[in-house]
């Protein structure tokens, strides 16, 4: 595959994803497919050791502060499917990269996430998040 971004794959536990929907954190464009943080209750574009990293974004919105809203996966189990010009190994632990629309993942310095399967440098990499990446590890204000 050739397309950027993050797409559902599966949950680790099972069952559908939990979609919610956040306010805009930023006057901006997410796009769909973006890895995307929750800061305060409030959606932005997610970088890399972030440590509030949520899930991906399901539409592309060019939204206003604390007035738009988008829809995006919140599953801490969540599986992704991402494009990804490298052959990974199960258990390699990468970081998000990239900006809206075109994310991808990167050499491991923060540990956003990690391969879930061995994939070829022809196929998508399945990843989860590492423990402590997902927003639900950090106290919300």
């Amino acid at each position: 595959m050739s397309a950027y971004g993050f797409k559902f794959a599966y949950r680790l536990g099972g069952g559908q994803p939990t979609i919610q929907e956040a306010v805009f954190q930023d006057t901006e464009t997410l796009t769909k497919g973006d890895m995307l943080s929750i800061i305060a209750g409030s959606a932005d574009l997610g970088a890399s050791d972030a440590a509030t990293l949520a899930g991906a974004a399901l539409e592309t919105v060019a939204g206003t502060t604390a007035v738009s809203t988008i829809r995006l996966i919140t599953d801490r189990d969540a599986v992704y499917s991402v494009y990804d010009a490298n052959a990974r190994k199960n258990g390699t632990v990468l970081d998000i990269d990239g900006t809206t629309g075109a994310m991808t993942l990167a050499a491991d310095v923060h540990h956003d996430v990690i391969v879930v399967a061995d994939s070829s440098a022809t196929e998508d990499t399945l990843v989860t998040f590492v423990e402590g990446s997902h927003y639900t590890s950090v106290q919300k204000t």
